[in-house]
C-alpha cells in the first residue's frame, strides 16, 4: 500500500513528527508519494540527543544514499517540509523546568496563583500539597479598571482614552487607577536588576480594557526583557484566575518552547533557512514558529491524535460520531468528533488551569507504561509511570512491571515481532523472561493476601490479565465522561484507537462502553504524527464581547465592523506565512451562554449574511440562538426560554491548507473471504485461558480479508489484537474495521475475586461521577454549576452507602442517615417506583436546610421493594427563612432558617415532578415572623429538576450494570466493597498503640465538644463517645447527628491514609456515642444552619487531634452571604490556614475537611453582583508556628456598589485554632466594616448588618495550628 501526497514534495522530503513522553513518531513523505514510517524512543541518550532530528537523519541517508554522521548538521537541500508535535512545554510544565519568571498585578492580588479557587485537588489528604504556580516572583502595581455590571449595557459606543472598551457597548467602564500614576517603572527595572528575562503581565479586568497591559508591555520592552506575556494577548476571556494562570505558563513555557525550537534549527544546515517549520498547537491548528508559544503547545502531540482520527475515521456519509482512543505509553487521551473538531476554552494540565482554545481531550494515567500494584486487596493501574526510561521490565533496563508486561507474559506481544530497540545499547528485543519472573513474585504476594482471606490463588496469567482488566475500566472512565457527560451515549459512538498501546485494548474497551464498531487506520500506532501532517494552518483571535445576542442595527453595525477586523487580522497573518487568498478560509463561532450562567456553547456564525449595509443581518443571530437552544437541549435536557442569550466570547479563526493525503487505495479489490496468509499459530490468554490465536501481518493483508479472532495483527509500529467474538474486516483504503460482539451476561460469579473487586470499584464511581456530570451540566445556580456545592451516591438496599465520587465530604457521609431514615419510616417498598422524595430536616439526615437531598429507588428484580438507592444532595442558593442566601447568623429555631421537607416530601409522583407542591412548600417560610419565601424560586425548580435528572442517570448506568454482570453479581460485589474498606479501617485501628485516645475543643460562645475514642485492637473496632459534649446551642451551631456521623467517616479515610472506598464499611468498626440535648444531637426544631458549615469542621478537628494526625485547621468555612431585592442572594465561602501534623506544615489559604468548594472568580463577581473584589491574599503569619508551622489564612475585602443585607456566619473568632504536642495555635479570624470614613468596626463572627454602597467587608479567615515544638 502507497499513499499518494496532493502535493507531491517535488525531489523533496516532507516529515510529520509527533514527540511523545516515551515514542517520538515520524512520518516521511518522499517525492514517489510513498510514505514511511518510523518509531523511536523519546529519550535514547546513548545513542541520539534529539528523536525527531535523528529520525529526519536516518530517513535523508536512506533518500540520498549518503552517510549522515549523528552529530554533524543535516543537509536540508532535501527538506520540504517539517511539522511537529512536541511535548517540551508539556514536560517543562510537569516537571517545573520552565524559564525563570515573574509576575506583575493588579494590587490586592498577590497571592491569586496561590490560592487559586482555594480546592484542595486530594479530599483526604491532611498534608494538603497543590502544584505551586509557574512564576518565582509577584509584583502588585497600584492600577484598577472597573466594568459595570451585567444589567448596565446600553446603546452607547463607550470610548475610553480614545480606545474602545474591549467589550464593545459598555456604559460606565471606570479608569480608577491609572497605571501611569504608579510605580511599575520602578518596579520593572528592578525585576530587570534581579536577572529575571521573562516577564507576564495580568490586571483586573483587562480583558474589558487592555491598556494598562499595553503600557506595562511597551515599559518591560525598554527595559531590555526578552519575553513579556500580557494577558489580553494570551487568554483574552473573562476570568481572572484562568487567564492569571495562563499568562505565567506562557511566560515560564515560552522562552523553552523557543530555545527547543531555535536548538533543533541548529541541527541543520543554516538553522533550516528557508525550510517551511510548523508546530502543532493544542487547537489542532499548525503555526509558524515565530507563532508557537508556551500556553498552546501543551497538547501539542494529543491534537494532532484528533486530526489523524477526523482524516482515518469518521464518514461523512453516515455521521456517525468517532471516539479517539490513543493510548500511550504513559497516559490515554479520549477525544470525540462528529464533523467538527471539539475545543474547549478551560482546562487543568499539571495543576495549572489554562485558558485558550484547546481540543477537548481527556487524559487518564493509564498508558502501556502504567506500574502494577497490589494494596489492600485490589488491583490498582497507575497513576505512576514508568516512562521510557527506565521504562518496563521488558526493556532491560531495569525498569519497573507494567501494563506492557501484563500484555507480553499474556503473548499479546510477540518480542520477536517487536521492533529491537531496547537494551543498554537499543538493539535488544523485548525481554519476555524478565516479565514473566517478576509477575511470578507479585503472583506469591497475592496469593499470600488471598490464602489468608480463605480465597482461591490465581495464575500467573490470570493476575496479568486481571491488570489489563482493571487498566481497561480505567481508561473506559473518561470515555463515558466525555460522550455521557455531555448528554450523549457512549454507544452509538465508533471508536477509533491508535496510538502505539491502542489496538493491544481496544476491543475488551469497546466491549465495556457498549461500543460495536472499531476503526483502526493503517497509520494507527502513529496516527498523532499522520494527523500534523495533514493539519490546517490556523491562526485566531478572541473578543470578549459579553454583550446580548439579539441586538439593534446600531449594536450590529458595530459588531459587524469589529467582526471583519478580526478576519482581516487572522487573514493578514496567513498571507504573511506564503498563502494566497484563496487559500484562506474563515470560521466565526459565538460562545452562547444564559444570562447569570457560566456554560459556553460554541454556535457558527454566518458573517456573510448581511444586509444591503453590510450590516450583519438580525436573521442570523436569530438562528444562532435556535442552534444554541437545540444543542442546550440536547446537552443539558433543558432550555430557559425566560432569560436572555448572551455572546460572552467571538473567535475568529483563519485556516488554510498546505499538504493533506488523499484516501489510501487497496489494489486488491476482493469479494469478502478469509482465506490469507498467517505467519504462525500462537497461544495468546483470553478471559481466563489460552487459546490458539492467528498471527498475521498487516501488509501481508488484502482488502476484504475477514479475520475472526482470536488473532494479533502486527504492523512495524503497532500490535492490533482481535479478540475472541470479534471479527476484523481489512477495507479498502487499509484500514482495519473490527465488529464488537456481546458476549451477553458476564458470568463471573459472587465470590470475592480482587480483580472484579478493583473493576467494580472503578464502575460504581463512575456511575456517581456521571451522576455528578448530569447535575453539574443541568443546574442553574452558580452554587451548584460552578462552586460545585453538591454529591452523589449510590446506596444499598438497607440505605447503607455503597459508592459516591469525590465530592463534599459534609454531603457524603451524611446522605446515607438521610436514606436510612427514609426506609424506616415508609418500610422498604414504601417509595414507590417513578416516586422521588426530598428531603432537608436534620434529624431525617439533613446537613442544613440549604442542602436539600432527592432520593430515588432502584427497582429491577420486583416492584415491591428497591434494589438500590440513588441520591444527591445541592446546596440551594435561597430557600427562604430570616435573610438571603438562608444562612442566618442568629437563627433560633430551624424555621427561621429556611423551607423545611419532612416525612418523605414527594416531588416526583409517577414519573411527574410535582411543581405547585414544591412552590408551596418553597414559600412557606413567609408565615415566620421576620421570614420570606425563597428569593430563587426559578433557580430552585431549575435545580431540584436537575437533581432528579442526576438521579434517573444513576438509575440508568446502574441497571445497565445489572443487565450487563446480574442483580446477584452486582449486590454482591457492593457487600466485597463495603467490606474491602471495613478491613482496611478494622487493620488501621489494629495498629493504633494507644487503646484511648481523648480531645476536646470549646466553640466560640463556650461549648465543648468532648470525644473519648475507645480501641479495641484485638478486632479492629472503636467507640467514639461524645459523653461531656456541651448542651444544645440555643443559636444555630447544632450539628445534626449525619453531621457527625459524615465528620467520623471522612476522618477516618484520612487516617487510612490510602485509596480505600468511602462507603458504610468504614463506619462498621466505629460504634458512635452521642448524648441527646447536646449540640451534636439537638431536638427538632433546633436551628442548625452553622452545624453544618461550622461546627462539623470543630468535630474534625477533635477527631483528628484525638489521633494525633494534625493541629487545628481555620475550623470554619467563613459562610458570607449578601443580597437585596434586586439580586437575590450571593454565597460564598472562604478558606483558611490547614492544620499542620507530624512532617508536615499545613497548607494556606484553603478549604479544608468538610467543604472543598470553589470560590467565584473576581471577575465574574464583579460582572454579575455590585460588588468590587478589592483584595484576596494570604494573611501571613496567621499560622501557628511549630516544628511545622499551620497555614496561613486569607484577607479578602469586598466593597460593595449598592446597599446590601450582609450576613457573616463564622467561627474561631474567639477560640484559636489550637497546635498540637507544643505547636502555637494559630490567630483567630476576624470581620470587620470599613466605613466611608475609613473607620474599621469589628461585626463578630455571627451577625447581619445592612451596608451602604462604598462600604468594604473584610474578613480575615483564621490559620492553622502549629505541630510540634517551635526550632528556636
Amino acid at each position: 500500500m502507497t499513499v499518494e501526497c496532493k502535493k507531491r514534495c517535488i525531489g523533496k522530503l516532507g516529515f510529520a513528527i509527533d514527540r511523545g513522553g516515551t515514542f517520538t513518531d515520524i512520518i516521511c513523505c518522499f517525492p514517489s508519494g510513498k510514505i514511511e514510517k518510523l518509531k523511536l524512543l523519546s529519550e535514547d541518550p546513548t545513542k541520539y540527543k534529539c528523536a525527531p532530528t535523528e529520525g529526519i537523519r536516518r530517513f535523508l541517508q536512506k533518500f540520498t544514499g549518503k552517510n549522515i554522521l549523528i552529530d554533524e548538521p543535516i543537509p536540508t537541500e532535501n527538506i520540504e517540509w517539517i511539522r511537529m508535535g512536541t511535548t517540551v512545554a508539556t514536560n517543562a510544565l510537569l516537571e517545573r523546568k520552565g524559564e525563570k519568571c515573574a509576575l506583575i498585578i493588579t494590587k490586592g492580588f498577590k497571592d491569586i496563583l496561590y490560592i487559586g479557587n482555594q480546592t484542595r485537588p486530594n479530599l483526604f489528604d491532611l498534608n494538603i500539597i497543590k502544584p505551586e504556580a509557574p512564576c518565582d516572583k509577584v509584583v502588585e502595581i497600584n492600577e484598577r479598571i472597573l466594568v459595570p455590571i451585567d444589567n448596565v449595557y446600553k446603546d452607547v459606543e463607550f470610548k475610553i482614552d480614545g480606545l474602545y472598551g474591549s467589550c464593545g457597548h459598555l456604559d460606565g467602564l471606570i479608569i480608577e487607577s491609572p497605571i501611569e500614576s504608579s510605580n511599575i517603572e520602578e518596579q520593572i527595572k528592578l525585576l530587570k536588576d534581579e536577572g529575571y528575562t521573562s516577564l507576564a503581565v495580568s490586571f483586573v479586568n483587562s480583558y474589558a480594557y487592555p491598556g494598562h497591559e499595553r503600557y506595562a508591555e511597551s515599559i518591560a520592552y525598554k527595559f531590555g526583557f526578552e519575553h513579556v506575556s500580557v494577558s489580553h494577548k494570551v487568554s483574552n476571556m473573562a476570568k481572572f484566575v484562568p487567564r492569571t494562570f495562563t499568562t505565567v505558563t506562557d511566560a515560564y513555557l515560552t522562552p523553552i518552547v523557543k530555545k527547543y525550537i531555535e536548538s533543533f534549527k541548529k541541527n541543520f544546515n543554516d538553522n533550516l533557512k528557508g525550510i517551511n517549520l510548523e508546530f502543532m498547537r493544542s487547537d489542532g491548528g499548525l503555526c509558524a514558529i515565530n507563532d508557537f508559544i508556551g500556553c498552546r503547545a501543551i497538547l501539542s502531540g494529543p491534537a494532532g491524535g484528533i486530526v489523524g482520527v477526523s482524516i482515518t475515521a469518521y464518514d461523512n456519509e453516515t455521521k456517525q460520531p468517532v471516539i479517539g482512543f490513543d493510548m500511550g505509553g504513559t497516559s490515554t487521551d479520549v477525544s470525540r468528533y462528529a464533523g467538527e473538531f471539539e475545543h474547549t476554552l478551560e482546562t487543568q494540565t499539571a495543576g495549572v488551569t489554562i485558558q485558550v482554545p484547546q481540543m477537548d481531550i481527556h487524559t487518564v494515567a493509564a498508558g502501556g507504561g502504567s506500574r502494577l500494584f497490589f494494596r489492600d486487596g485490589r488491583f490498582i493501574v497507575g497513576p505512576e509511570s514508568a516512562g521510557s526510561d527506565p521504562g518496563p521490565i521488558c526493556y532491560r533496563k531495569n525498569g519497573y512491571l507494567t501494563i506492557t508486561d501484563a500484555n507480553v507474559v499474556l503473548k499479546k506481544i510477540i518480542p520477536d515481532r517487536f521492533p529491537k530497540i531496547f537494551g543498554p545499547n537499543g538493539n535488544e528485543p523485548l525481554d519476555y523472561d524478565a516479565s514473566y519472573n517478576e509477575f511470578e513474585k507479585l503472583t506469591k504476594n497475592i496469593n499470600s493476601y488471598l490464602n489468608e482471606m480463605g480465597q482461591s490463588s490465581l495464575s500467573i496469567e490470570n493476575v496479568a490479565e486481571g491488570f489489563i482488566n482493571v487498566a481497561n475500566e480505567t481508561m473506559s472512565r473518561p470515555i463515558r465522561t466525555l460522550t455521557e457527560g455531555k448528554g450523549y451515549n457512549t454507544a452509538a459512538h465508533e471508536l477509533c484507537s491508535f496510538g502505539g498501546a491502542g489496538g493491544q485494548h481496544c476491543c475488551a474497551v469497546a466491549e465495556k462502553l457498549g461500543i460495536t464498531k472499531i476503526k483502526i487506520s493503517p497509520h494507527s500506532g502513529l496516527l498523532s504524527a499522520y494527523g500534523i501532517g495533514a493539519a490546517d494552518t490556523v491562526t485566531d483571535t478572541i473578543w470578549p464581547y459579553n454583550d446580548d445576542l439579539l441586538i439593534n442595527e446600531r449594536k450590529r453595525q458595530f459588531l459587524t465592523k469589529k467582526i471583519i477586523s478580526m478576519m482581516k487580522e487572522t487573514k493578514d497573518n496567513l498571507l504573511n506565512n506564503g498563502f494566497k487568498n484563496l487559500d484562506v478560509h474563515h470560521k466565526v463561532e459565538f460562545y452562547l451562554r444564559y444570562h447569570k450562567t457560566d456554560s459556553t456553547i460554541p454556535i457558527i456564525v454566518d458573517i456573510s449574511r448581511t444586509d444591503v449595509n453590510g450590516i450583519l443581518k438580525l436573521e442570523e443571530l436569530e438562528k444562532a440562538k435556535e442552534g444554541f437552544e437545540l444543542l442546550h437541549k440536547k446537552q443539558f435536557g433543558f432550555v430557559h426560554s425566560d432569560r436572555k442569550v448572551i455572546v460572552k466570547d467571538i473567535r475568529v479563526v483563519a485556516s488554510a491548507k498546505r499538504f493533506s493525503y488523499p484516501k489510501i487505495e487497496n489494489i486488491n479489490n476482493n469479494s469478502l473471504t478469509n482465506n490469507y496468509e498467517y505467519e504462525e499459530i500462537v497461544k495468546c490468554f483470553f478471559n481466563g485461558k489460552w487459546m490458539e490465536t492467528k498471527c498475521l501481518l498487516l501488509e501481508k493483508l488484502k482488502c476484504n480479508n475477514i479475520i475472526d479472532g482470536p488473532a494479533l495483527i502486527l504492523d512495524s509500529d503497532c500490535t492490533v489484537v482481535v479478540d475472541p467474538n470479534c471479527i476484523a474486516t481489512i477495507t479498502n483504503d487499509g484500514s482495519i474495521n473490527i465488529d464488537v460482539q456481546d458476549r451477553g451476561l458476564k458470568n463471573i460469579g459472587i465470590n470475592l475475586n480482587p480483580i472484579h473487586l478493583s473493576i467494580f470499584s472503578h464502575r460504581l464511581m463512575s456511575i456517581a461521577e456521571q451522576m455528578g456530570k448530569v447535575l453539574e451540566r443541568t443546574a442553574i445556580s452558580t452554587n451548584i454549576k460552578e462552586r460545585l456545592d453538591f454529591s452523589c451516591a449510590l446506596f444499598g438496599p438497607n440505605g447503607d452507602l455503597i459508592a459516591n465520587a469525590p465530592h463534599i465530604p459534609v454531603h457524603l457521609g451524611g446522605m446515607q442517615t438521610a436514606v436510612k431514615y427514609l426506609i424506616k419510616l415508609k418500610g422498604p417498598g414504601g417509595i414507590k417506583k417513578g416516586e422521588a422524595v426530598l428531603s432537608n430536616h436534620p434529624k431525617e439526615g439533613g446537613s442544613h436546610l440549604p442542602d436539600l437531598t432527592v432520593i430515588t429507588p432502584i427497582y429491577i428484580s420486583n416492584d415491591n421493594i428497591p434494589d438500590f438507592y440513588v441520591a444527591n444532595r445541592g446546596h440551594h442558593s435561597d430557600i427562604g427563612g430570616l435573610v438571603p442566601g438562608s444562612m442566618p447568623p442568629n437563627s433560633t429555631t430551624i424555621f427561621e432558617e429556611g423551607a423545611v421537607f419532612k416525612n418523605a416530601f414527594t416531588i416526583v409522583e409517577n414519573g411527574i415532578f410535582l411543581e405547585s407542591k414544591v412552590i408551596d412548600a418553597l414559600n412557606e417560610p413567609s408565615k415566620q415572623i421576620g421570614c420570606t419565601g425563597t428569593r430563587q424560586l426559578a433557580d430552585n425548580l431549575a435545580d431540584l429538576k436537575a437533581q432528579i435528572a442526576a438521579n434517573q442517570k444513576g438509575i440508568s448506568l446502574l441497571t445497565d450494570l445489572t443487565n450487563e454482570y446480574g442483580l446477584d453479581v452486582v449486590k454482591a460485589y457492593m457487600n466485597h466493597i463495603t467490606e474491602n474498606a471495613e478491613k482496611c479501617v478494622r487493620d488501621y485501628f489494629k495498629s493504633l498503640h494507644n487503646s484511648l485516645l481523648t480531645s476536646k475543643d470549646m466553640m466560640d460562645d463556650g461549648t465543648i465538644i468532648n470525644l473519648s475514642i475507645k480501641i479495641d485492637k484485638n478486632n479492629g473496632e472503636a467507640i467514639f463517645d461524645f459523653t461531656g459534649t456541651g448542651p444544645q446551642s440555643k443559636y444555630n451551631l447544632n450539628a445534626p447527628e449525619g453531621v457527625v456521623k459524615a465528620a467520623i467517616i471522612y476522618c477516618i479515610r484520612c487516617l487510612v491514609g490510602r485509596d480505600i472506598p468511602l462507603n458504610q464499611g468504614c463506619l462498621n468498626p466505629v460504634n458512635i456515642i452521642i448524648p441527646q440535648g447536646t449540640i451534636l444531637s439537638p431536638n427538632e426544631d433546633a436551628a442548625v444552619v452553622g452545624g453544618n458549615v461550622l461546627t462539623s469542621q470543630r468535630i474534625c478537628d477533635v477527631i483528628l487531634s484525638a489521633f494525633e494526625a494534625c493541629a487545628a485547621s481555620h475550623g470554619c468555612m467563613n459562610n458570607i452571604t449578601f443580597g437585596n431585592e434586586y439580586m437575590g442572594g450571593y454565597y460564598e465561602t472562604i478558606g483558611g490556614g490547614s492544620g499542620a501534623g507530624k512532617n508536615f506544615n499545613g497548607r494556606s489559604g484553603v478549604h479544608t475537611h468538610m467543604t472543598n468548594t470553589r470560590i467565584t472568580d473576581p471577575e465574574i463577581v464583579e460582572a454579575r453582583y455590585p460588588v468590587i473584589v478589592r483584595e484576596f491574599c494570604i494573611r501571613q503569619d496567621s499560622g501557628g508556628k511549630g516544628k511545622y508551622n499551620g497555614g496561613n489564612g486569607i484577607i479578602r475585602k469586598l466593597q460593595f456598589r449598592a446597599p446590601m443585607t450582609l450576613s457573616v456566619l463564622t467561627e474561631r473568632r474567639i477560640t484559636k485554632p489550637f497546635g498540637l504536642n507544643g505547636g502555637n495555635p494559630g490567630k483567630c479570624g476576624v470581620n470587620s466594616i470599613i466605613s466611608l470614613n475609613g473607620d474599621k468596626k469589628d461585626i463578630g463572627g455571627k451577625s447581619t448588618v445592612n451596608v451602604s454602597a462604598g462600604e468594604i467587608l473584610e474578613i480575615k479567615t483564621p490559620g492553622g495550628g502549629g505541630y510540634g515544638i517551635p526550632n528556636t
